[in-house]
């Protein structure tokens, strides 16, 4: 019987180390496709369409300047296995211990005669600065106004002030899932294959 338990905790632990992944990153990053026969309006179009179905929201759409810029997306946490904005155990593991939120940035551009994507994915993660305590056992007051039994998060004016989104740089294997995933979403318009 307890060889089954821990044949089932290794497996649930094994799922939760893979959930969320983005899925094509094999190592190798990727800063820019350039792929040929594609117009500005369409690279928009089909870029848009990648970052929504990674949960990003646009905040910025431009294609006279060929941009495109999202909302801060909350990184997944290990337990949301249908969210492919982590790559990897350690962004799965990252995203499940701190706050972490990712904002992906496009660039498309004319470089003589192709059309290119450049992506970059800026991460940042939530800086709280705890409060003196004046007993263990006011532990559950560390960072929240809370009691000890509901907590809820209602920050102290000294934390508000230093309360501040740490940038950790760029999410290389991110910018290389999400280039991929429109090189491929590229492809398959080619080739006259449609997409859901």
């Amino acid at each position: 019987m307890n060889k089954l338990k821990s044949l089932l905790l290794t497996a649930c632990l094994a799922v939760s180390v893979l959930a969320g992944c983005a899925g094509p990153y094999k190592g190798q990053t990727v800063e820019q496709i350039c792929p040929a026969g594609l117009d500005k309006q369409q690279a928009m179009q089909i870029a848009e369409d990648v970052l929504g179905k990674l949960q990003f929201t646009i905040a910025k759409s431009d294609t006279d300047l060929g941009v495109i810029k999202t909302r801060p997306l909350a990184g997944a946490q290990f337990f949301e296995f249908w969210r492919r904005d982590n790559v990897g155990a350690f962004s799965v593991a990252e995203s499940s211990m701190h706050s972490i939120r990712r904002i992906a940035e496009l660039d498309i551009t004319q470089q003589g005669s192709q059309l290119c994507i450049h992506c970059n994915v800026n991460t940042q993660r939530l800086r709280l600065p705890e409060r003196e305590l004046s007993s263990s056992s006011r532990a559950y007051d560390m960072f929240s106004e809370g009691s000890q039994s509901r907590q809820t998060l209602i920050l102290h004016p000294g934390q508000k002030k230093d309360m501040a989104w740490v940038d950790l740089g760029n999410d290389s294997k991110l910018a290389t899932v999400i280039l991929k995933r429109i090189e491929k979403k590229i492809a398959k318009m080619q080739n006259g294959v449609s997409h859901p």
